[in-house]
């Protein structure tokens, strides 16, 4: 009986044992954890089985504007929208890597939006930097500043374009730099161009340390009219060369609150006026019946603005232009100003909401003036 109890005791052992190894783990395979990259800042880690840090972000957006309200707007014209509603969304990547020639970045970004039931598809940003170069499409160097508001609901005359380029940015230390650049002459053309053959040469000097930033801009741009209009005496035609400067500083106001600044920045062009801003719409040149040749249209713009941040919530702002065109064409010269400002609330980080409002008026010599009032809300989530 003994022996019966020890063998039925020992088959029980044997038989945990068997099934306490078959349920023994197996090595897991070695996995590629997704690390933390903190060289360039929050947000970047590194790609799996790289050396790159990514960024990924995004932003929607929902937007309704009351479009200008005025007698002569788009309420008084049946056929006018009296509203837009749009809404939007991006999607941002920023790859970088380090090089013995300085960091490798490609960023890229691009939206979808609906509006008034039409959807399009757009191409925010897309550029390579590698040390000092930069290529693709980016914000023009030219550009300075582009206003302070949440919405902006009106156009401001200041220059504000994305254009493709390559560009060469050499740093000199204590936040001063120096960027020479080829733009696509496209993106700045006022009126009626033939095909491109010169791309602008746009250069700029800034400078950015704690009490704020400033910037110098200068352009070279080729006045260029089709054959339609170079044509009206064409043994005599020919082209012109426009050019355009601008200067601007920006004004840190610790003082008030952390974040609080203020701008001004003025812009004068011949022959080039997309570099004013030019929300008037004046052209770069007429063509003279008498010789043929293009002759080129001035211009200048001053702007400045201010941002509040009233609160660590609440953030005011307030921004306006003034532009003057002399313009040879039948409608006579321009006179352009406007003016913005808009309040916004930041109850959560990267959740804003806010109110805008904006009025513009422009006056030409031979022309009835043009007046604009409009409204907009928005609600964004920025991630």
């Amino acid at each position: 009986m003994k022996l019966k109890s020890l063998m039925l005791g020992a088959a029980a052992v044997a038989t945990a044992t068997t099934a306490q190894a078959a349920d023994l783990p197996v090595a897991p395979e070695p996995v590629d954890y997704v690390r933390v990259c903190d060289a360039y800042g929050a947000r970047f880690y590194y790609i799996p089985g790289t050396e790159t840090c990514l960024r990924v972000g995004g932003r929607v957006r929902t937007q309704f504007i009351a479009n200008n309200v005025l007698s002569n707007g788009n309420w008084s014209n049946r056929d006018s929208d009296g509203y837009g509603w749009r809404s939007q969304a991006w999607l941002y990547l920023d790859a970088r890597t380090a090089t013995e020639f300085g960091t490798l970045r490609a960023y890229a970004s691009m939206s979808q939006r609906v509006q008034n039931a039409v959807e399009i598809m757009d191409l925010d940003k897309a550029y390579i930097q590698w040390g000092g170069l930069t290529a693709g499409y980016a914000t023009s160097n030219f550009d300075i500043y582009t206003g302070q508001t949440f919405m902006g609901v009106v156009t401001r005359d200041w220059s504000d374009t994305t254009t493709n380029q390559i560009a060469y940015t050499a740093a000199f230390g204590n936040g001063l730099s120096a960027t020479i650049a080829l733009e696509d002459r496209s993106h700045r053309e006022s009126g009626t161009y033939g095909g491109t053959r010169a791309p602008d040469l746009v250069a700029a000097l800034g400078i950015s340390q704690g009490w704020g930033s400033a910037q110098l801009s200068g352009a070279l741009h080729q006045v260029y009219p089709s054959a339609a209009f170079n044509g009206i005496n064409p043994g005599n035609g020919e082209d012109e060369l426009g050019w355009a400067i601008g200067a601007g500083a920006s004004i840190n106001l610790p003082m008030i609150n952390s974040g609080s600044n203020i701008f001004f920045q003025g812009f004068y062009a011949d022959g080039a006026l997309s570099y004013t801003g030019n929300a008037a719409g004046v052209t770069d040149f007429v063509i003279s019946a008498a010789s043929g040749n293009a002759t080129t249209n001035s211009g200048y713009s001053l702007s400045a603005g201010a941002y509040i941040q009233a609160s660590s919530t609440i953030g005011l702002a307030l921004d306006g232009s003034y532009a003057h065109y002399d313009n040879a064409g039948t409608a006579g010269d321009a006179t352009r100003w406007a003016i913005d400002g808009s309040v916004v609330w930041e109850p959560v980080s990267g959740f804003q909401m806010g109110a805008d409002i904006g009025y513009s008026d422009t006056e030409w010599d031979n022309i009835a003036d043009t007046d604009e009032l409009l409204f907009g809300v928005r609600m964004q989530r920025t991630f």
